[in-house]
């Protein structure tokens, strides 16, 4: 079978089990469940930029999540006019003193020549630099914080539509992307993983402790959305209309006036629901089909055959003349801003940023399995493998509750056993996802759809 067959064949199947859940659970929670595929199908993209194009492993796609996250907040949230005004301008200050440092140090880098005492030199300008920094701005976090503390307690940010995070939180994680791989991708692939994993826990403890930056662990809620409220829809006439004309077979075999009108209000309350939905959906959707086709085109232009050979075998590249490093450092920082985006999409679905939810199991090892299943190097094989992954990790405590309740059929709720099963129910996504890692590390080494080369 060829690989575009595969391709349908896989999608179709896919397609397929989602709307099952439709059929049977409910569209809301499908249509949940392919929102959140949709959004680590773009991490996934991210990792396989970075991985299956390069060969560069990357274990802090948890901290360029959370970097895309906090866009989502510095965009899209007011400022806060009276933390401004009591500590704004000490901030600022703070931070041209911490560019000044960065500029500093690149001057010393090109204009002296190496040795200890340009270490020694450069070490203490940051000590000093930063102490001076942490000096200006103690107070005036102190005096951020204590503005309403309870719902602010922040800076804020610029009230803007928060569809712009997006790009921002490409930007941010683009950024610190840049400060890691110049630091390690001169060195072995073990330092980029030690160096990324541990960029990635300070991000995160950073945005827990800093209040003043984003409320620490007393999280941002209410942020705006790109889509209707449901709130709103349900008291929109034009809404209701739909609704009461999509639902009119039902409603018609309903007498009662009053039981027709109970019912039509659940039909508009659940519809709104799947009304927003479907509207993440296609915004989601259309970002996936984008970012997927720059990725096929890069893929198969010569700086993607470039970027193979460089991952095949690196000494070769070298030998050809190709820049080795320079090309690892560009990769690394096109594969995590769009993890970045991928987080600011997350924040933007949730509307709530809450930095204590992101843990390296969720946001680095689940990501890195759907690669893996997916099939590296082959970008239909990373989105199919961020669906396939997501899918069985949220159905598979239904999916286990449903064969608890079959098997112990003859048995009573209050049975030893049966309450015992019930209660471990959530680790049973766990032994789920390692049956199903290993039956494909056993019989699909290369992922679902493994990588095809295109020769010219």
């Amino acid at each position: 079978m060829s690989q575009h067959l595969n391709i349908i064949l896989a999608y179709t199947i896919m397609g397929l089990l989602i709307v099952l859940v439709g059929i049977l659970q409910s569209w809301a929670v499908a249509l949940s469940i392919l929102n959140l595929c949709l959004i680590s199908a773009v991490m996934t993209m991210g990792v396989n930029i970075q991985w299956g194009y390069a060969g560069l492993f990357n274990v802090g796609i948890m901290g360029f999540t959370a970097l895309g996250g906090l866009a989502a907040v510095l965009v899209s949230v007011p400022p806060v006019r009276e933390a401004w005004q009591v500590g704004g301008l000490s901030m600022i200050t703070s931070l041209v003193i911490i560019v000044a440092i960065v500029f500093v140090i690149r001057f010393i880098l090109k204009r002296f020549p190496k040795s200890n005492k340009r270490t020694f030199l450069i070490a203490a300008i940051i000590v000093v630099g930063l102490i001076i920094a942490r000096l200006v701005s103690g107070p005036a976090i102190e005096s951020i914080e204590a503005v309403s503390p309870a719902t602010q307690g922040f800076l804020g940010g610029l009230g803007l539509p928060i569809i712009f995070s997006w790009f921002v939180g490409a930007l941010f994680a683009a950024g610190v992307a840049y400060v890691i791989g110049k630091i390690t991708l001169g060195l072995r692939s073990d330092y980029l993983a030690i160096a990324t994993l541990g960029i990635s826990e300070i991000i995160i403890a950073i945005l827990k402790h800093e209040d003043w930056l984003a409320r620490g662990v007393k999280n941002v809620i209410g942020l705006k959305r790109p889509v209707p409220y449901e709130v709103n829809l349900q008291q929109t006439d034009w809404f209701i209309n739909f609704v009461e004309k999509f639902n009119s077979g039902s409603l018609n075999l309903i007498n009662d006036p009053l039981d027709k009108q109970a019912a039509l209000k659940q039909f508009v309350i659940e519809g709104s629901s799947v009304f927003v939905k479907l509207c993440y959906a296609c915004l989601f959707t259309i970002v996936v089909i984008i970012l997927l086709i720059l990725c096929q085109k890069a893929l198969y232009a010569p700086w993607g055959r470039m970027m193979r050979a460089i991952r095949d075998n690196e000494e070769a590249a070298n030998a050809m003349g190709k820049n080795v490093v320079k090309q690892h450092l560009n990769i690394f920082i096109l594969g995590s801003a769009v993890v970045g985006i991928a987080g600011a999409m997350l924040i933007t679905y949730d509307g709530l940023f809450t930095p204590g939810s992101f843990r390296p199991l969720r946001y680095t090892f689940l990501i890195w399995v759907m690669v893996i299943v997916g099939g590296s190097g082959n970008n239909f094989g990373a989105i199919l493998g961020g669906f396939v992954v997501w899918f069985v990790w949220i159905e598979a405590a239904p999916v286990a509750l449903y064969l608890i309740n079959l098997f112990t059929a003859g048995i009573g709720d209050t049975n030893t056993l049966k309450v015992h099963l019930i209660e471990s129910i959530p680790y049973f996504r766990y032994l789920i996802m390692g049956i199903g890692l290993l039956l494909i590390m056993r019989y699909r080494p290369k992922g679902i759809l493994p990588e095809k080369i295109k020769h010219a």
